[in-house]
């Protein structure tokens, strides 16, 4: 094929417009790299393929940590929220996670707008096919549309469209994604230069008409009265909150989706990709739970004004006519018409050890991978992917360090660790559980955490940053006020008497008070008129009174945690050399010296998390490097 070879050459070209394209896109033109964006379809810019939310259990903390470092899906969703809520707020602070329903097309939309507004980017619709290596340097693509594009550094965010194949019963096709082409072609280039591939799936449910839907037989669901977003900016939403809705399935549904599983590409083979435990289908969930009797259906606006509901929790590849009638025979859908049917989607991906810690591949310099093609799945993992790999693609390129974030700095670099030294053996989605440091990790101090990096790397602009010092020194300086005021027993002991607390024989710090669980500013505020009066004069918010307050409640448990965090990073800061032969170490086991060679570990921090590495492999370790 001859090639349209283009004169222009570009610092970075980012293949793919979902939200780790997008982030990726965003943030190595807005650091100064002349980017190239291409998608293979203009309108669809971060599209919501799944449901139409952001955030969620652990997924609200990441991206609050991409708004802290610079990166744009909270702003997005912030002003394409339709519903707003804080998820376990009956939990410890650890565990609060915002969640969006959003408006899945003002979301594309706004994204769209940002990024044709973006100095030093440039965008074009086409399909990547091949790369340009030479001398294990990539150095531009080549495309389906017959161009040749030069440029230093590429990140591919490829999401499901490599290889993509959709099933729905016993029919399936070609797709990236209902209605979209599947990328041919690039996965076959990469495997040429020695990449290992393999194939995952997801799915995802049916989409309702919502007039034919009876609410009536559904409970409802409202967002929270007060609204925080996820930006630290606080956009103000466009859009007017909307209710979502919970349904039941219940046996003769389960027996209705039985009747398909004779035609089902799950059950029968035709699908070999390893799907997301997590979130199973529903005949999948009822052919495992086969004891249960109901499961729960969470129905979510895909809009502001549109008809488009999802029916989160009924995603399935069975054939149209079983998800019809099955639909039909749960409570408030008797007379649904389905939009979209369900469908599953199997697509190629890359295992993430095939990476460095910068999201760099180990097989070519300057090609970054980051999304779906690591093998994760969910907007927001997606998200700090693209955010980091285009951040370090850009470092690259300007001969500067990269950057790696700490299991202890935030759930983005538990992240990446998890890809990147241990693998995953099915979709990997981001839970509270997965961060040995949570308690460090809150959704309400990603700020704190991560706003003076952002600002070092140059995402957050010098207004921004100097709103973040002015926040950080209100919050401090109502702590100081708090841990130096004094109460005495005749001002408080109705209060706590009221609110089942023991009541006080002296005076005591309000600080003091706040350790207790049953005591909380909130309700202090109506009885001590000397911090309702602090409040009022220096204008605090709600979110920088609970992050107060959270401070004084864990401050003990915050030292520990840290303290606890500081002896594991000490093998953190024992740096080991990725070209060292593991090989000739006969006193290391078999498995260690296999996986260390396959990973190369650049910490004993990193080498000590490796699936197959014991304990006293790294004390051999430590022996040889004379600790």
């Amino acid at each position: 094929m001859n090639y349209i070879k283009y004169t222009d050459i570009y610092d970075i070209i980012v293949v793919g417009a979902g939200h780790a394209g997008c982030e990726a896109a965003k943030a190595a033109a807005s650091l100064g790299s002349k980017t190239l964006l291409l998608t293979m379809n203009l309108n669809t810019f971060a599209f919501m393929s799944c449901n139409p939310s952001i955030g969620g259990i652990a997924k609200g903390q990441i991206v609050r940590e991409i708004d802290a470092l610079g990166g744009y899906t909270g702003i997005i969703a912030d002003k394409t929220t339709i519903q707003y809520r804080m998820l376990n707020r009956s939990k410890g602070p650890a565990m609060w996670s915002p969640r969006t329903q959003n408006d899945k097309y003002k979301y594309s939309m706004e994204w769209k707008k940002e990024l044709i507004n973006t100095n030093f980017l440039d965008i074009r619709e086409d399909t990547v096919i091949e790369l340009i290596i030479k001398d294990n340097h990539v150095y531009g693509i080549r495309t389906k549309l017959g161009a040749e594009i030069s440029a230093k550094a590429v990140i591919l965010t490829n999401g499901t469209f490599l290889n993509g194949v959709i099933h729905i019963g016993e029919r399936n096709f070609v797709g990236g994604r209902l209605g979209e082409n599947a990328a041919k072609g690039l996965t076959e280039n990469l495997q040429s230069y020695g990449f290992i591939s393999d194939r995952l799936k997801t799915g995802t449910p049916v989409r309702i008409d919502g007039r034919t839907i009876d609410f009536s037989k559904l409970e409802e669901q409202k967002g929270d009265t007060y609204t925080i977003g996820f930006s630290f900016l606080r956009t103000p939403s466009l859009l007017k909150q909307k209710s979502c809705w919970i349904g039941y399935t219940h046996k003769k549904v389960h027996d209705v989706l039985r009747k398909g599983f004779d035609k089902s590409p799950l059950f029968q083979g035709r699908i070999q990709g390893i799907g997301p435990r997590y979130c199973p289908s529903i005949e999948d969930k009822i052919e495992r739970f086969s004891g249960k009797d109901l499961h729960q259906l969470f129905l979510e606006p895909e809009s502001e004004e549109g008809i488009e509901y999802y029916l989160n929790g009924f995603s399935s590849s069975l054939p149209e006519e079983i998800q019809v009638e099955a639909l039909h025979l749960i409570p408030g859908f008797e007379k649904a018409h389905i939009l979209k049917p369900g469908y599953a989607i199997e697509y190629d991906y890359f295992p993430p050890t095939q990476l460095k810690s910068n999201l760099e591949t180990k097989l070519i310099q300057n090609l970054f991978f980051a999304g779906q093609i690591n093998g994760t799945t969910g907007y927001e993992e997606a998200a700090c992917q693209g955010l980091i790999a285009g951040i370090n693609a850009h470092r690259k390129l300007k001969n500067l360090e990269s950057i790696i974030l700490g299991r202890d700095s935030s759930y983005i670099g538990v992240l990446i660790d998890d890809l990147v030294t241990k693998g995953i053996d099915e979709p990997y989605r981001m839970f509270t559980s997965r961060a040995e440091h949570r308690i460090l990790l809150r959704q309400d101090n990603a700020d704190l955490r991560l706003t003076p990096l952002g600002y070092e790397i140059g995402l957050i602009s010098e207004e921004r940053f100097n709103l973040f010092i002015n926040k950080k020194n209100k919050i401090y300086s109502f702590i100081n006020f708090l841990s130096n005021q004094s109460v005495s027993p005749f001002e408080i002991n109705d209060f706590l008497k009221e609110n089942h607390s023991s009541e006080i024989q002296q005076k005591i710090k309000i600080s003091k008070l706040l350790l207790r669980p049953e005591v909380s500013l909130q309700n202090l505020l109506l009885y001590c008129s000397v911090i309702k009066n602090y409040i009022i004069n220096n204008e605090y918010s709600q979110d920088e009174l609970e992050e107060v307050e959270i401070l004084i409640k864990y401050e003990n448990y915050v030292a520990k945690e840290k303290e606890f965090a500081e002896k594991i990073n000490n093998l953190e800061k024992i740096k080991l050399n990725p070209d060292f032969d593991y090989n000739n170490i006969q006193s290391l086991s078999t498995e260690a010296r296999q996986k260390l060679s396959k990973i190369k570990p650049l910490t004993l921090g990193q080498a000590s998390r490796i699936s197959g590495v014991s304990p006293s492999d790294i004390s051999v370790l430590l022996v040889l490097l004379g600790r």
